[in-house]
């Protein structure tokens, strides 16, 4: 917890500076601390100008941000954990989510000094660097890369780690980097802590992938309607489904017990005109088929025969065929009464 500051007895400019602070923590409903470590006056100012309308910041004495926090109400002074090193103050009424895209996409590239702490590995690519043969090369295999002189240049053979994340640059790689136009470091806010709504954020809980985030939104949508209307659940959303799904059922169990409701016939109609269909092409008595079923059984039968042609069946397994039929003549015929009886 941080210490309780007596502000009467610092000098007045002080005391102003502080007020102005605690006027800005008060305008905005996210307030955050921010990195500002080696980013140079004119580039602070270019992002200044490029947050002008969606967030402000401020930048002060370490020591008069921490005044202002500990004056701050709402639980704000959780914020001056964060403030260590170069830093300043942001705040904006956008939400933090927002705040932190925001400063992650302002990110631009730059090139890294000696003495700089290296963010992540370094990689020289694989590839012709366009310099002409010299002591360049040997300056590339003084820092760790594969390089040799081809046809004319000094080529990198492979992607050559020269550095790994955390380590100190030395001149010589700053060097080289600088030569090949290689900016390992990104420029820009770094957000170390937000307090918004009551709630202090870290960027490891503001880092989110948008396009993840939104198709993980839809699936849940997706299967709690689903879950919803087999639930039989009324809302707006459900209820054309359920009267849809409503409307099925019934229909599909008036066809199964031949209910006839005048919705139903047609398809009660359609479905027993299949059945008829299928049940007369498997006749081959036509003297047994009313008339408008003859054009079936030999459309059927005309069938059979081309198909016959096309799998080009031996003289024996076309012989056999009249056999079968004189064996099923009897059965035939008893078919072919019962379905004459049933159209007169």
């Amino acid at each position: 917890m941080s210490t309780q500051r007596q502000t009467e007895t610092i000098p007045e400019w002080k005391q102003r500076e502080v007020d102005e602070l605690a006027d800005f923590l008060a305008t905005y409903d996210s307030v955050g601390v921010v990195d500002i470590t080696g980013i140079p006056s004119r580039q602070l100012q270019e992002m200044r100008s490029e947050l002008h309308g969606t967030a402000a910041l401020r930048v002060s004495r370490n020591t008069l941000l921490e005044l202002a926090l500990d004056e701050a109400d709402g639980g704000l002074d959780r914020l001056t954990d964060f403030v260590d090193g170069q830093v300043g103050l942001i705040g904006t009424n956008d939400n933090s989510f927002g705040l932190y895209q925001q400063l992650e996409a302002s990110k631009t590239s730059a090139p890294i000094n000696a003495g700089e702490t290296a963010p992540n590995d370094i990689v020289i690519p694989e590839g012709d660097t366009g310099v002409d043969p010299g002591p360049f090369v040997g300056q590339l295999q003084t820092v760790g890369a594969n390089a040799r002189i081809d046809q004319g240049s000094i080529t990198v053979m492979e992607d050559s780690t020269v550095l790994e994340a955390g380590e100190e640059v030395s001149a010589d790689l700053s060097n080289v980097l600088g030569e090949l136009g290689i900016e390992p470091k990104e420029v820009g806010l770094d957000l170390r802590g937000v307090f918004a709504d009551g709630v202090l954020f870290e960027p490891e809980d503001l880092e989110l992938d948008i396009d993840e985030y939104r198709e993980d939104v839809r699936t849940a949508a997706g299967r709690g309607q689903n879950l919803a209307v087999n639930a039989g659940i009324v809302t707006t959303q459900t209820a054309p489904l359920l009267l849809s799904k409503a409307t099925g059922g019934a229909k599909s169990l008036a066809l199964q017990a031949g209910i006839a409701d005048p919705d139903v016939m047609p398809d009660l109609i359609g479905q027993a005109d299949a059945q008829v269909r299928a049940l007369a092409a498997e006749i081959d008595d036509e003297e047994a088929l009313p008339e408008k079923l003859q054009d079936i059984e030999t459309e059927t039968t005309e069938t059979v025969t081309e198909e016959t042609d096309e799998d080009e069946q031996t003289d024996d397994q076309a012989d056999a065929e009249p056999e079968a039929d004189t064996d099923d003549e009897d059965d035939d015929d008893d078919g072919g009464d019962a379905l004459g009886a049933m159209f007169g």
